[in-house]
């Protein structure tokens, strides 16, 4: 039966492909799905925890995924009550087996616990005839249990991809999982085609903008991430495509407006395709750049035997010259540097005597008068009621240089004195009433 079904399928197909022209990506998918029908049926029949299910996507061709909630609810125990719908939060692990990630190619995402998850990517010729074991375990949040399965990529070499002509459109309203529906990637590849008019055309990679460094969309408005989407053709650029190229167009882009395109209007009812974005490459013009990368091996270690370790025959290696230059000759410059300087500040002081003496007298005077009107200025801070400051008074002759006695004695009482010698002659000054203690008032 098994087959028979395949023929069947791919008789279909072929009658598909030739009754309205739909290309190799196409018939790729049929065949995977054609594929895994049959390997489902498989899984019905033996254990479902430890089938396998193998796909086979082409090199250069996008690959999807779904890993269906559905299929994995049979391997968790039914909710207690009879007739309660199970609805079971479950999210989902990849990895490579034997290892703790996917490969550089495959990615994964999944938005809720209660939507199904997608891996999704394009592999490239380097990993033709290597199959990829991908490990899937599901947890269920309510029972706290697991299943899995492996999923097997066997990826197949076609010579119709890469095609030559590879154009990138970024999609602003649009989030990777809804661009990964196959309704919709379906309409946007149609819309390609009309404008673009290829005989064959195909998605090569789809990849979100958050893993292009763009940012998280506020929450409000159901704004949406965006997302990068890749196609490929076998025939040059249409001039609605080029039309981006224009000076003019790229202006506009420099100053953040929106560029003429004439074939906008073909994607606007369903898709905003933000025109600045788009990236045009042909990959027959493209110079490859050879790099001598090293083999990263497999990861493990070689094995080298037990630790060896050195001989007790080693000579010795004296270290008494690298004491002598780290330790000992920075300690013998910074000694001699410690002389000096004490030399230079200690015995070589000419002393209080030998300044004075070189030193003229009436500079002598002036030093020393100095003195004597700090020390009196400091006494007078502590007691307010005495004599007229000396400072105030020459202390000493301009010519002879002799000291001057004060105008007044030291015991001269000047408490009583005015400060202004006009206060004496004031008439009728007028006194402040005070207030005796019976509350009287007089003058």
């Amino acid at each position: 039966m098994a087959s028979v079904g395949i023929f069947v399928g791919l008789v279909v197909a072929a009658i598909v492909r030739s009754a309205s022209g739909i290309d190799g990506q196409t018939l790729a998918l049929i065949g995977s799905k054609q594929r895994s029908g049959f390997q489902t049926g498989v899984v019905t029949i033996l254990s479902k925890s430890h089938a396998d299910r193998n796909v086979y996507p082409s090199a250069g061709v996008l690959f999807v995924h779904v890993l269906e909630r559905e299929h994995f609810k049979g391997e968790f125990p039914p909710y207690p009550k009879a007739g309660d719908s199970s609805n079971d939060p479950i999210t989902f692990n990849t990895n490579l087996k034997g290892y703790p990630d996917r490969p550089g190619w495959l990615r994964y995402i999944q938005r809720t616990s209660h939507s199904d998850g997608v891996l999704y990517g394009s592999p490239t010729a380097e990993h033709v005839g290597k199959p990829t074991i991908i490990e899937i375990t599901a947890y269920n949040k309510r029972t706290f249990e697991t299943a899995r399965h492996n999923l097997v990529i066997n990826i197949m070499s076609t010579e119709e991809f890469p095609l030559p002509y590879q154009a990138e459109f970024f999609i602003k309203n649009m989030n990777v999982e809804e661009m990964l529906a196959s309704e919709v990637l379906g309409d946007f590849l149609g819309a390609v085609k009309n404008v673009w008019q290829p005989e064959r055309l195909n998605a090569i990679n789809i990849t979100s903008a958050l893993d292009r460094g763009g940012r998280v969309p506020l929450p409000i408005n159901d704004l949406k991430e965006g997302v990068y989407v890749m196609v490929g053709a076998d025939v040059p650029f249409s001039s609605c495509l080029r039309e981006v190229e224009t000076p003019q167009n790229q202006l506009r882009c420099s100053q953040e407006m929106d560029p003429v395109i004439s074939c906008d209007k073909k994607f606007r009812a369903q898709f905003n395709i933000d025109w600045c974005k788009i990236s045009l490459v042909d990959i027959t013009k493209v110079v490859p750049v050879h790099s001598n990368r090293p083999d990263p091996g497999t990861g493990v270690l070689p094995d080298i035997g037990e630790y060896n370790p050195p001989s007790e025959l080693l000579k010795s290696k004296d270290y008494f010259a690298d004491f002598l230059i780290t330790l000992a000759v920075p300690s013998a410059v910074a000694l001699v540097l410690f002389i000096i300087l004490g030399y230079s500040m200690c015995c070589r002081r000419e002393g209080l005597e030998k300044r004075n003496m070189q030193t003229p007298d009436i500079q002598l005077v002036h030093h020393s008068s100095i003195q004597k009107s700090s020390k009196e200025l400091r006494s007078m801070s502590k007691n307010r009621e005495i004599s007229w400051p000396l400072s105030t008074l020459p202390v000493f002759h301009p010519v002879s240089g002799e000291v001057v006695p004060p105008i007044h004695p030291d015991n001269y009482e000047t408490t009583s004195m005015p400060l202004m010698q006009t206060q004496t002659n004031l008439q009728n000054q007028i006194q402040i009433p005070q207030q005796q203690i019976s509350g009287k008032w007089y003058s």
